[in-house]
C-alpha cells in the first residue's frame, strides 16, 4: 500500500489557507485539507523574534505526490519559505486510509 503522510504547512491568514487548501484538493494533491483558523507562531527569521497570528493547514495524501504538492505549495504560498514538513502515518483505520489513497488517483 502506498505510504500516506500528512503535511503541516501554516499560512497568513484563513483566507489564504483556505485557498490553498481549495486547490491542493481540486487539484487531486491531497485527499482532505483541515484549516485550523488561528495558531500563534514564535519563530525567528532574518535575526528577528517574530509573533504571528497564523491559519494551520493539516494536509492528507500519500508519498507519491510530494513532488507536485512541494511545487504547488511555493507557487502558490504568500510566503517566502512556506513551511511544508511531512509525517508518515504509521497506523490507521484501513477504510479511511484507502479511501485517502483512492481520492486522489482519481482521474481529474
Amino acid at each position: 500500500m502506498e505510504q500516506t503522510v500528512v503535511y503541516f504547512c501554516t499560512c497568513p491568514s484563513p483566507d489564504s489557507a483556505t485557498d490553498l487548501a481549495n486547490t491542493l484538493v481540486t487539484e487531486k494533491l491531497a485527499a482532505c485539507v483541515n484549516i485550523v483558523p488561528a495558531i500563534s507562531s514564535i519563530y525567528e527569521w532574518q535575526g528577528e523574534l517574530c509573533r504571528d497570528q497564523e491559519a494551520l493547514l493539516i494536509i492528507k495524501t500519500t508519498q507519491g505526490k510530494f513532488n507536485a504538492l512541494e511545487k504547488r505549495v511555493t507557487e502558490q504560498h504568500p510566503y517566502d519559505v512556506p513551511e511544508l514538513i511531512g509525517f508518515d502515518v504509521s497506523n490507521g483505520h484501513p477504510p479511511y486510509i484507502n479511501w485517502l489513497i483512492s481520492t486522489i488517483h482519481e482521474r481529474i
